[in-house]
């Protein structure tokens, strides 16, 4: 049995405070009286009604929604596909090739994928904006889902599946009324996963962007640059709160789901 020793209790307490006390301040000073980041003045909401008013920003921030939602669609569409062809057809001719390009993004600098992309658009002549950010973001974050959703392919039992196909269903159709339905929470998780690294991303956004796309991060970047103000505090805690439910709402939703399967799984099982 683990014992927590004083050790332990002050190296876990350290740990938290690292990663999570800055969390902390930036929402703290986001409802500061003051406009100095640094000094308390007293609790006021007064820049969440100044947010409202920049326009700028809530610009910014419904590009970066749009290109989230999309990506994050798109990526989970084809990392599912990409998932099954590496579980599902382990040969096939130049599937070390495919493997390898499946994954590539997840160990290749954000700089050279970046700078990749920005040299693919202008050498096929395609205009940068929203659609270069969001096929750069599909591109990123494709890969991430189609590890989320390998893992849950590996532990599936295809016996369900051969059953349904015995029954008569066909391939499509066992696909979307078995297999898809079982899979359902590591394709939800692959798609919040998308959806958070696309809010995240800067730098490759910086290469692939364009004259009226302008995603959130690079304007808050661009206006760290000349100071922070209690806006930025303001729109960084939205951007907390959406991921926050959103990795909540996951969590409520693939437990419903596994406890549902055990019960399904435990009355077929007490069936005659």
């Amino acid at each position: 049995m683990l014992r927590w020793t004083r050790f332990n209790v002050v190296s876990v307490a350290l740990g938290f405070a690292f990663l999570y006390l800055p969390i902390v301040l930036l929402v703290v000073f986001s409802f500061n009286e003051s406009r100095l980041v640094t000094v308390w003045a007293g609790f006021s909401t007064k820049w969440y009604v100044e947010l409202l008013n920049n326009q700028a920003l809530l610009d910014a921030g419904w590009v970066t929604l749009r290109v989230g939602v999309i990506s994050a669609t798109l990526a989970t569409v084809l990392g599912t596909l990409a998932a099954l062809t590496l579980v599902r057809y382990t040969r096939f001719r130049g599937r070390v090739l495919f493997s390898g390009m499946v994954y590539a993004p997840l160990v290749m600098p954000e700089v050279i994928t970046g700078l990749s992309l920005l040299l693919l658009f202008v050498a096929i002549g395609f205009d940068r904006g929203f659609w270069t950010i969001t096929l750069a973001h599909t591109t990123l974050t494709m890969c991430f889902v189609a590890v989320v959703v390998q893992s849950r392919l590996l532990s599936f039992d295809h016996s369900i599946e051969e059953a349904a196909m015995d029954l008569g269903a066909p391939p499509i159709r066992t696909f979307f009324e078995i297999t898809l339905p079982i899979i359902a929470p590591a394709v939800l998780s692959g798609w919040i996963l998308a959806f958070t690294l696309s809010l995240d991303d800067l730098v490759i956004a910086s290469f692939t962007s364009g004259p009226g796309a302008t995603t959130l991060p690079m304007k808050i970047y661009s206006q760290v640059r000349l100071g922070v103000t209690p806006e930025i505090n303001a729109v960084c805690t939205i951007l907390i709160a959406i991921v926050a439910v959103g990795v909540v709402c996951a969590s409520v939703i693939t437990k419903r789901r596994e406890v549902q399967r055990e019960r399904d799984e435990r009355a077929a099982e007490a069936a005659p």
